[in-house]
Parts: structure tokens; sequence; C-alpha cells
């Protein structure tokens, strides 16, 4: 049978993500998919990346994807929006290339990334939509970057697909653990803090057959679940609105 497998934001744990392809024992006729953010704060960025495109994974863009465009609008730096790519976790990123030439070659492919994919009854986005805004308004923005807006709506955007995203860390919403997938009025958020000392997971979810596989990448601990068992359902009401101070993760 196969299997549609969903990871969560990535943030260069390479490692963690070669543990965690192991464990889901991928077969020809399973499908892996990745909800952006391969890159920063982690040290092999290029390697993940290199891994996705090699293996020509479907991968949708994640706002550090964007973040690393802005500062590359063309074969020389942004010098600002550069600046502000190694300040939000762009350092080991860089630091993980072997030479400019590969990065300005990652960059071309990273260009082509989409901004969703629409999978019928699946629709996989970076951080979610704009609830006051129809699918075609939505801007770069909107879907790469948007958290509390999209998460206090309580209503489904829509009424036949489930929205997958990453983007918002899950224990950073109301009710939610380190470790645990949120899922709310239509969507499931599957970014577990792969990075985040609090944290470390890394998460699969292959919602076939309902199931979640996760790493963690600092104890190196591996674990295979129902969904069912590490999801929480967060009220609409209970999600905070977000200093912008707090918007880069």
């Amino acid at each position: 049978m196969s299997r549609r497998l969903f990871i969560g934001d990535i943030h260069g744990h390479y490692d963690g993500l070669m543990q965690l392809v192991a464990m889901i024992s991928l077969t020809d006729d399973d499908t892996l998919y990745f909800v952006g953010d391969l890159i920063d704060r982690g040290p092999k960025s290029f390697q993940v990346v290199e891994y996705v495109r090699e293996h020509n994974y479907p991968c949708v863009l994640g706002n550090h994807e964007h973040l690393l465009l802005n500062a590359f609008p063309d074969d020389n730096p942004n010098l600002g929006a550069f600046q502000g790519w190694l300040h939000s976790g762009g350092q080991p990123t860089l630091t993980s290339y072997p030479d400019t030439e590969l990065l300005l070659d990652h960059v071309e492919w990273l260009k082509q990334l989409p901004l969703y994919l629409d999978l019928g009854d699946i629709f996989l986005v970076h951080a979610g939509l704009d609830p006051g805004k129809s699918l075609g308004d939505q801007t770069q923005m909107d879907l790469c970057w948007i958290r509390d807006v999209f998460h206090r709506s309580p209503d489904p955007f829509f009424k036949d697909k489930l929205v997958i995203t990453g983007h918002t860390i899950t224990f950073t919403l109301p009710g939610v653990e380190p470790g645990e997938v949120a899922r709310g009025a239509g969507w499931l958020d599957i970014d577990t803090g792969a990075y985040h000392p609090k944290s470390g997971w890394l998460t699969a979810v292959d919602v076939d057959n309902a199931l979640v596989y996760q790493v963690n990448t600092i104890t190196q601990a591996g674990r295979m679940t129902a969904l069912e068992q590490v999801v929480v359902d967060v009220e609409p009401a209970s999600v905070r609105p977000r200093k912008r101070k707090q918007a880069v993760a």
C-alpha cells in the first residue's frame, strides 16, 4: 500500500532526517513531502537541501528559504537582507556550504519551489493561509509567514481539504507539549521543533495510515505511534496574537 508522508521543519538537521527516513523504510510506492524550512539554525543545511533536491521530493517554500532568496536576489547578496538572514539562523547554513558556487546553485533550485501543493484532500503549505482572503489573493508573506491569524480562525479554510503546515513550533500553541502534533480547525501543524533545545523532535506523518514517526535530534531517540496518541486539539479562541519580534522561527 502506498503512503503519503509529510516531514516537518528540518532546519539543517540532516543526521536526524537520515535517521527518520531509515525509520520510515520508504518503498517505491511511497511519496515523501517536505513542508519547507529545510535550512537554517542546524549544522547541515547544505546536506539537507542536496538530499531533497537529488531525490526530487516535493517541497514547498518555507520562510527561511524566503529569507535566503531575499538575501541573494541575483548572484550578489543584498547586504541588508543578507545580514537579516544571518541573524535569523542563516550563519550555520552559510558555514555548511563548501563554497559560494554551491550555495548559489541551491538558491536557483529554491527559487522554483512552489508556495503550496494542492493534493486533493491535502493542502500543503509552510505557514497557513489568511482566512480573510481567497486562495487566489494569498501572498507569499501569508503562505510562508502567517501564524495566529490562521490558527485563531474558527472555521476551516477548505471544506474538503486538510491543511498541513509547519512554521509554528507546536509547543508554542496552547496546551501542546514538546513533541506533540497540533490540530485546529481544518489544519495539522507538524513542526515539533527539531532545532529547539526544549524539544528536538523531528516529525513525519503518514496521513493515509494516521501514523507518526519521530526522531529526537538531541538524544537520537526514535518512536512510532498512532497520530491520535500525539495530536492535541487547539481551540482557536485560546491562540493569542504574537508580537512581531517573535515572527521568525
